[in-house]
């Protein structure tokens, strides 16, 4: 599908993932957006209008009409500005279907594990950590594998699970303030490490990557 422009809004949190998500996702595809910050505590009527569903963010709204869910909304970025920047989600079908399955993996450990540590949901914290602590080296030895030698999961550029993964970059690291914790050890995951790097860097990704100590206040406030 051709970009066609339009009117579009993102309804998100500065502190959400999820919204970092299709942040990164527009600033790859040079397609600009209004930001509509949602208040903490509170849904506004256009969310709820927009996402009655799950009555979450981020949701993107293009020419009036919402998309919801982070990952869906970075398939749909990508499809509908097919043209300017990089390709996000991989051509290939086996490839697009294995980003899928650890951009799946990723939500379901990583977000509720973070947030037992910061203390939104109840549970065990050491166990939070330590499950985190798991996860990193298989992801370690995905990116060894499918990124083929090359900087970022997608190849040359940023791409689909290399946006599901970056975007939590920045709570890792408040989780590793938090609790003392060296998560990403370049001992243990070293190529995740220099990926990691690599990817706040970059002009997609820096000015909307939010910093790990104002998260460890956000958290404080939650």
């Amino acid at each position: 599908m051709a970009a066609t422009g339009g009117d579009v809004k993102l309804l998100g949190f500065w502190a959400s993932p999820f919204v970092m998500r299709v942040k990164i996702a527009l600033n790859l595809k040079s397609e600009g957006y209004e930001s509509l910050d949602e208040v903490l505590g509170t849904k506004s009527e256009l969310l709820l209008k927009s996402n009655p569903v799950y009555k979450m963010i981020p949701v993107l709204i293009h020419e009036g009409k919402p998309i919801c869910e982070s990952m869906v909304i970075v398939e749909y970025v990508d499809e509908v500005w097919a043209g300017p920047g990089p390709s996000i989600v991989p051509s290939d079908p086996t490839d697009r279907a294995v980003a899928r399955f650890w951009a799946t993996y990723i939500d379901d450990k990583l977000p509720s594990a973070v947030r037992t540590i910061i203390g939104v949901l109840k549970g065990n914290k050491a166990e939070a950590v330590e499950q985190i602590a798991a996860m990193l080296p298989l992801l370690e030895e995905a990116f060894k594998i499918y990124s083929k030698g090359k900087d970022f999961f997608g190849g040359d550029t940023i791409g689909y699970l290399d946006i599901a993964l970056g975007s939590c970059l920045g709570w890792i690291r408040a989780v590793e303030k938090i609790v003392g914790v060296k998560l990403l050890d370049e001992e243990v995951v070293p190529l995740l490490v220099g990926w990691s790097k690599r990817f706040c860097v970059d002009g997609a990704v820096i000015s909307v990557m939010p910093k790990a100590d104002d998260l460890v206040e956000f958290s404080k406030a939650l």
